[in-house]
């Protein structure tokens, strides 16, 4: 995809360089094919970066083209990738076609100050200076500055105003701002709206001139370019080239895209309108809120994950969180930890400030948006299955756990997963503390069923300190784990992926191993290179990424 997308990029800068290069344009091509060909990359650029963020779209997508190849749907999953790459080619691309422009506009200012009628391109200066006369040079006299140019014509205008918002949506996409002051980022990022307007009338003004097609049938270029001081007069054959501006493209690029957006927005908006109602919040001692809500026809899938708005936190944020419930249940939840203004303030509207327990009326209203697929989807589609999890990223897979378990207590005949081998790691011991629970369940009641083989664990605590460390040493003998009350001990450390792929690999031959993982990518990256170094000798690991 990202070489499909690379190679139509190079074909239109190539393409419009070279028509840029005509007889046409060669009164004006002094650096305006350098302005034109990012121009038309900018315009297929602008035109995609959209469709990356219509969540709506490729959830739809993704189940239609699901059921025809999982591999195609995956690329689904990398939306927000692909948005940051679009985001860098349209960067690099107005860095051009800027600095080409500078050089045309340098150009034309030098020459109306520099009036020198045997100079070709003064004459081409005066040309048109009567009332509806056709002209090249966009600035029309020498009794003016760049500064006023910039700021009386329609493209200097534009130029600046998408120009400031796309370096203010750029730099505050940083991920230290993204991370730290995730409003800022979010705020900023709807100067979008404002860059695409300018960006749709950027071009109205038609200061790219070239010789009209009737023109260029009397003053040929190539022969009349040299005569220009004999232009016009009596027993001359070249006239005085006509020139007239290029039409507007940008607008027949991003229309289609912009219209898709607003649909989605709507779409977006009607959702938000449909009632929530909290149906339980637990306050676990990680300062993790749970909220369990209700709502009228909301269907998921494991995995999946929805857009929360809390309205008396903050009228316009919303916030992605993957759901912690099954399918099979009566109700949908999420596992919220407390990490900046929003979550905090979540956390007070909810009660979790208060000692005592919050009446069900003074419960915040919610709204809802999804639930749209992630790759946990495909869980069930490969017999054997290894979950990776990394702190908080451990939430895709308590769904996952939750709706395997039900499948099998009703004795489901369509699962078709047969092994589960689950990796939790967690940087400290207060993290472990609400998914424990669960996990304590499903090995009792696996215990219970003869089920002890379909699930293996192992989870990693990779900081401790000192005296959690000795305390672990002392319990250590104890039948159940002293930081999660598990059979299966914690382990220290970090895991040894080799060991664990080539273990998994020999048990399992000929079988396709699907790996999914919920964390940074840093262990992404090692998690994705284990799947290609070992996918040999019959077994093959496939691995996924969640977006969240």
């Amino acid at each position: 995809c990202n070489l499909v997308w690379l190679g139509i990029n190079a074909y239109l800068f190539v393409q419009f360089y070279m028509n840029f290069l005509t007889e046409r344009w060669f009164y004006t091509r002094d650096a305006l094919s350098w302005a034109r060909a990012p121009a038309a990359c900018l315009n297929f650029n602008c035109m995609l970066i959209l469709l990356p963020v219509c969540r709506n779209l490729l959830s739809f997508l993704r189940g239609s083209i699901q059921c025809c190849s999982r591999t195609a749907a995956r690329q689904l999953d990398r939306n927000i990738t692909f948005h940051k790459l679009v985001a860098y080619m349209i960067a690099f691309h107005t860095a051009v076609h800027i600095i080409a422009h500078l050089f045309n506009f340098e150009w034309f200012m030098g020459a109306q100050l520099y009036r020198n009628s045997s100079s070709l391109p003064f004459v081409l200066s005066q040309i048109g200076t009567g009332d509806n006369a056709s002209y090249l040079n966009p600035i029309r006299t020498d009794q003016t500055n760049p500064t006023i140019v910039m700021f009386t014509t329609i493209a200097g205008l534009t130029g600046v105003v998408i120009t400031l918002a796309l370096i203010l949506i750029i730099t505050s996409s940083m991920e230290v701002i993204r991370r730290s002051y995730f409003e800022v980022f979010w705020y900023t990022h709807h100067l979008f709206i404002i860059f695409f307007i300018g960006l749709v009338f950027h071009g109205f003004g038609r200061i790219v001139r070239g010789q009209t097609a009737t023109s260029l049938l009397e003053n040929k270029p190539s022969q009349c370019a040299d005569q220009f001081e004999s232009w016009g007069k009596n027993g001359t054959f070249c006239p005085k080239p006509e020139f007239a501006g290029n039409p507007p493209m940008t607008w027949k690029w991003v229309v289609g895209p912009m219209i898709l957006y607003v649909c989605e927005r709507l779409v977006r908006f009607y959702r938000s309108q449909q009632k929530v109602v909290i149906t339980k919040v637990v306050m676990h001692p990680s300062k993790t809120l749970e909220l369990q809500m209700k709502r009228k026809g909301f269907r998921m899938e494991v995995g999946q994950y929805v857009f929360m708005q809390c309205p008396c936190v903050s009228q316009l944020e919303w916030h992605p969180f993957t759901l912690t419930s099954a399918p099979e249940e009566d109700h949908f939840s999420v596992h919220i930890r407390i990490v900046g203004d929003w979550t905090q303030g979540l956390y007070e509207a909810c009660g979790g400030d208060k000692n005592e327990t919050q009446e069900a009326w003074k419960l915040p209203k919610m709204a809802i948006d999804g639930p749209f697929g992630t790759a946990s989807e495909d869980v069930f589609g490969y017999e054997v299955v290894m979950l990776v999890g990394a702190g908080i990223g451990v939430t895709p897979f308590a769904s996952v756990l939750k709706s395997v378990w039900y499948k099998h207590i009703q004795e489901n005949q369509n699962v078709f997963t047969k092994k589960i081998y689950f990796y939790w790691l967690c940087p400290e011991t207060q993290a472990f503390e609400w998914f424990a629970d669960l996990l304590q369940s499903l090995e009792g009641q696996m215990t219970e069923k003869g089920m002890v083989d379909f699930l293996s664990y192992n989870i990693y605590l990779t900081r401790w300190k000192e005296t959690e460390a000795a305390h672990f040493r002392v319990h250590h003998e104890a039948e159940n784990d002293p930081i999660t009350g598990l059979k299966q001990k914690t382990l220290y450390g970090k895991p040894n992926w080799d060991n664990e792929f080539t273990t998994i690999g020999t048990k399992h031959p000929e079988k396709k191993v699907g790996v999914f993982l919920c964390g940074p990518t840093q262990l992404a990256d090692v998690l994705e290179k284990q799947c290609l170094s070992h996918s040999e000798a019959g077994v093959k690991f496939i691995f996924n990424k969640e977006n969240f």
